[in-house]
């Protein structure tokens, strides 16, 4: 699900070939992708809490499958925004990673969770890692609407397996939650400063990851490379940031989270910047998505296991939605302000200048977090 929707940017310059639609307007509707999925999220959690899991990731898949479809019949703005930005992003949101994170979370002991979130994560990956490669095979032999009809299989394929993930709150609870309901709980959170630096920082992720997710191909390209580098460039994110979550999962398990949470973003940094420095040669790219992946989304295990740390596993879905609220507003400017700086100036460096700043920025918020219990009264924080 996730390594398909990752693997979506490949098509854009397949996309750009339509008389009636420019880059700049395509990027619109990936980065209108990423705010509706954000807006979901929060909602997919209290769906999820309220309904199941099961029933909120089989509707969200099949959402994400209708709007693909509807793909390479979008010859206008509008249409491939409706079809890109609002059906497939809404049905992701849906079956999106609070709702898998939280259940799996219900499902396992405290103790175990941040490992538990570490695998998860490199799921998402292994996706990524078997489709990028295999859409820049499909999109350089057979084209680019091939490879839509491809993915929309794949989506038919995992639906089964949103089943296996039908639990409901009321199922397990973990000891140490209090009797809060969900409203006092989300009140409390946007009281407690911690959970504010937590989602600050993970808005640089969204910017960060979707604006490499998106543009990585387009970048690719300026370098004068083929679009099977691309497809393997997103295969080796995929490849390592399996890798980085297994780590993560250990790493949070037995030390600080906000700490790994800085030393990440402040490694984003130095990549960022290495890669601003060398030559755009195939080698330099891959050795990039190298470093790249390992860091990608390793941050997702410690910022969800440091939500439950604050508030327990009854809300996470919820609370773990509105995180990825703002890490989609972040991946809705990085994908938008990619295709905006690189029509105004036909590259990207501002976008990367930008996105090593906001790194650092990210790197300095995590360290005030408290990574305790908040109960009722939020000055205990």
């Amino acid at each position: 699900m996730f390594g398909g929707r990752n693997s979506l940017s490949l098509t854009i310059q397949g996309i750009n070939e339509v008389d009636t639609l420019d880059y700049l307007q395509i990027s619109f509707a990936f980065a209108l992708g990423q705010l509706v999925m954000g807006f979901i999220s929060p909602f997919a959690g209290m769906i999820a809490d309220k309904f199941g899991s099961g029933k909120t990731l089989s509707t969200g898949i099949l959402l994400s499958l209708l709007g693909c479809l509807f793909i390479p019949f979008s010859t206008n703005p509008i249409s491939l925004s409706i079809a890109l930005g609002i059906v497939s992003a809404a049905g992701t949101g849906l079956a999106g990673l609070p709702i898998i994170l939280a259940s799996v979370n219900k499902l396992v002991p405290a103790e175990r969770s941040g490992m538990a979130f570490g695998i998860v994560n490199a799921g998402q990956s292994l996706g990524q890692l078997i489709i990028a490669p295999l859409a820049g095979l499909v999109i350089v032999n057979f084209g680019w609407i091939t490879f839509i009809y491809v993915l929309c299989l794949t989506f038919i394929l995992v639906l089964p397996f949103s089943f296996i993930l039908r639990t409901r709150n009321s199922e397990t609870v973990q000891t140490q939650e209090t009797g809060l309901n969900l409203f006092d709980t989300l009140s409390i959170a946007f009281k407690t400063p911690s959970y504010i630096y937590l989602v600050s920082g993970f808005f640089v992720c969204g910017f960060h990851v979707w604006f490499i997710g998106t543009h990585m191909p387009g970048v690719i390209a300026v370098c004068g490379l083929p679009p099977t580098v691309s497809g393997w460039s997103l295969g080796l994110i995929g490849l390592f940031n399996i890798v980085g979550s297994i780590f993560a999962g250990w790493y949070i398990s037995r030390y600080s989270m906000k700490f790994f949470l800085s030393y990440i973003y402040l490694g984003r940094c130095v990549i960022v910047l290495l890669f601003l420095m060398s030559p755009k040669d195939v080698i330099s790219v891959l050795l990039f998505s190298v470093a790249l992946g390992f860091t990608y989304f390793s941050v997702i295990p410690a910022t969800a296991g440091l939500i439950g740390k604050m508030f327990g596993a009854k809300f996470l879905a919820t609370l773990f939605g509105f995180a990825i609220f703002s890490h989609q507003i972040g991946g809705f400017l990085g994908a938008y302000l990619g295709g905006y700086f690189y029509d105004l100036n036909g590259d990207y460096t501002v976008v990367w200048l930008l996105d090593a700043g906001l790194a650092v920025f990210a790197a300095l918020i995590h360290l005030p977090i408290k990574e305790r219990l908040v109960y009722e009264d939020p000055a205990t924080t």
